[in-house]
């Protein structure tokens, strides 16, 4: 029974990502959703309280799924991790390209309403503290040097979302992978002992 519920919730999550990539939040509506998953409306309301809850479940996943890579790449030194997470760039761009309808959704709707917006501002402040806690690691472990290891969390933050969002503006722009890997080097020269 748990299994077959777990693939109902599956099935409302990419018919939710679909319906509100091709008609947006607004106009998508939980009748939409369940006849693209081809289940009940009771179905959608025991996996689900609203479609808001929907929507940021959808966010919610696929931040997981990057924290979890992150979290795998891990080496023997904080630069070194913080180098090999480069890495990971083209699976964030590949994912970030296959829903950029829905990213552009989620941001006009966290202008709109203050529980998604802050939804949207929890993964700046989750990485924010994941990266300055490395800093500090490598600080403590005779790695890296700095004054501010907030600051220099919020610049490698800073650096991965802009590098996303140039990249999804212009795919074709740069070698994205490369250019995020020599970004980073350049932080940590700037970080190194």
């Amino acid at each position: 029974m748990q299994k077959r519920s777990e693939v109902t919730r599956g099935r409302l999550l990419d018919a939710a990502l679909k319906e509100f990539a091709i008609h947006g939040y607004e106009a998508t509506r939980v009748e939409d959703i369940c006849a693209a998953a081809d289940v009940s409306k009771g179905a959608f309301y025991h996996h689900f309280e609203s479609k808001q809850e929907l929507f940021l479940s959808l966010m919610n996943s696929w931040m997981q799924a990057i924290d979890e890579g992150l979290r795998e790449l891990y080496k023997p030194t904080v630069p070194e991790t913080l180098v090999a997470m480069t890495d990971i760039v083209p699976d964030i761009l590949t994912a970030a390209w296959q829903q950029l309808p829905m990213l552009m959704e989620f941001w006009l709707q966290a202008s709109r309403d203050q529980e998604v917006w802050e939804a949207s501002i929890e993964p700046y402040r989750h990485f924010r503290e994941f990266f300055t806690g490395l800093v500090e690691q490598g600080i403590r472990d005779g790695t890296l040097r700095s004054d501010d290891p907030e600051a220099a969390g919020m610049l490698i933050l800073s650096m991965a979302v802009g590098m996303l969002l140039q990249a999804l503006v212009e795919p074709q722009g740069a070698n994205w992978e490369s250019t995020a890997k020599q970004g980073m080097q350049v932080i940590m020269k700037g970080l190194a002992v």
